[in-house]
């Protein structure tokens, strides 16, 4: 059989150009004095820091977040402990005096989880409150407001905030270089190897319950199937392998206009990281990480562990790529509410703990770096208003992206009510901005 080349899906990021400039790669210079001057960060960077100084400070630590303008990493420290501030200046970090600890705002979680799981809520833990924010969409009144509200009271003050979204809670089934199964649209997020060798992809965890067979254009044959699939619950991913074994999976990211981001690493995302979504419906699309191991109780269960961010995503783009500029592979896209035009929140599953629970490897050793920061650089140079920059019909290789666009949403409805991955656009959460 021929080979065919596979490229990588992504969710909606509104322009990469949004992000011209890489951040600097230079640390500051290591010092053991108590006064040492915090470290310059790439965003990539910001987890591993904040990960280690987790486990140096234990219950002093209040989790952490990173500083884009500064490009530096903020770690939350409870207490007076000046060993302890000392060890996170040494660490190259900016230390914060903060209430709660992360350990007490996880407890808080599991309460919440306990008491007020309910169906169109959602929450996180935001180090830059060092609160947790819920979030209740349109479909929360009446009885299960007042049961959300009493829950989060009763975690006393300064734990949680309450927030409303105008928009309903749903999965985005549709999206980056688009796949059709089962009469639903996703996207497809990044190629990988599978842990028996085989060429394979990452997408939404919703996408590979709804459909066991997938296809790179709508009605075509199917290219792909599902190997292992996980949501609700611990997360919102699935493997689904090429049925090839000679599919060349490349490692990079379609970005539209001709031109590709090289994907060379998995990372963890850090809250105030900028990041990029790209995806068949709504095309390129930035913005940021605004909380970690969010909770999301979408129609079908609640999904664990995923990524919050302001980054805008319609139906179609569910399984595309969350990344940064600089070629780090961060999220699948799961789902939110609002959409491209008045904004709203959106969740991801990280590809770090999908990547481990399916026991794939990113990319195919060969493909990373093949037009990578060159191509990158290329994209970015467009304007964020400029149309091609974010023309999902650019990034979609089958042809089908513009004709499905609108389409995605009429079969992904079909779809999801066969599949009973939710209704509307295939899978679940997704606003439906009335």
């Amino acid at each position: 059989m021929p080979k065919r080349k596979a490229a990588i899906a992504a969710g909606s990021v509104a322009a990469l150009g949004a992000a011209a400039l890489l951040l600097p790669n230079a640390n500051a210079s290591q010092t053991d004095a108590k006064d040492a001057a915090p470290k310059t960060l790439k965003a990539a960077d910001a987890s591993d820091l904040a990960s280690l100084l987790a486990t140096q400070l234990g219950e002093a630590y209040g989790g952490a977040y990173y500083d884009a303008a500064k490009q530096q990493v903020v770690v939350n420290v409870v207490g007076d402990n000046n060993n302890v501030v000392d060890a996170v200046k040494k660490a190259g970090a900016v230390p914060r005096s903060v209430d709660n600890s992360l350990a007490a705002l996880k407890s808080a979680a599991r309460t919440l989880r306990t008491d007020a799981t309910i169906p169109g809520t959602a929450w996180s833990v935001d180090p830059r409150t060092n609160e947790l924010r819920v979030i209740a969409d349109s479909t929360v009144t009446g009885a299960n407001w007042n049961k959300l509200t009493s829950t989060v009271d009763s975690l006393g003050s300064g734990m949680a905030t309450v927030k409303k979204s105008a928009g309903t809670f749903k999965t985005f089934v549709d999206g980056g270089d688009a796949i059709f199964g089962g009469g639903a649209r996703c996207s497809l997020g990044f190629n990988v190897t599978a842990s028996d060798g085989s060429p394979a992809f990452l997408t939404a965890g919703h996408c590979g319950v709804a459909a066991k067979q997938w296809s790179d254009a709508q009605d075509g044959a199917p290219i792909a199937t599902v190997d292992q699939a996980t949501f609700p619950g611990d997360g919102d991913f699935s493997l689904v392998k090429y049925d090839d074994p000679n599919t060349q999976a490349n490692s990079v990211v379609n970005v539209g206009n001709g031109q590709t981001v090289a994907i060379n690493q998995a990372a963890d995302a850090a809250v105030g990281q900028q990041v990029f979504r790209m995806g068949s419906t709504t095309g390129l699309n930035d913005g940021n990480v605004t909380g970690l191991d969010a909770t999301v109780n979408y129609p079908e269960g609640t999904v664990t562990g995923l990524i919050q961010t302001d980054v805008c995503a319609e139906p179609g783009d569910s399984g595309g790529s969350l990344f940064t500029q600089d070629g780090s592979a961060i999220g699948l896209t799961s789902g939110g509410s609002g959409d491209c035009t008045v904004g709203g929140e959106t969740f991801f599953q990280p590809v770090t703990t999908a990547l481990t629970a399916t026991g794939a490897t990113l990319g195919t050793g060969d493909g990373a770096g093949a037009g990578g920061a060159g191509d990158a650089s290329a994209t970015a140079g467009a304007e964020p208003s400029d149309p091609a920059a974010s023309d999902p019909a650019a990034g979609d290789q089958s042809g089908a992206g513009d004709q499905s666009g609108a389409g995605g949403d009429q079969s992904g409805a079909a779809g999801a009510d066969q599949s009973g991955t939710g209704a509307d656009d295939g899978s679940g959460m997704v606003s439906s901005n009335g």
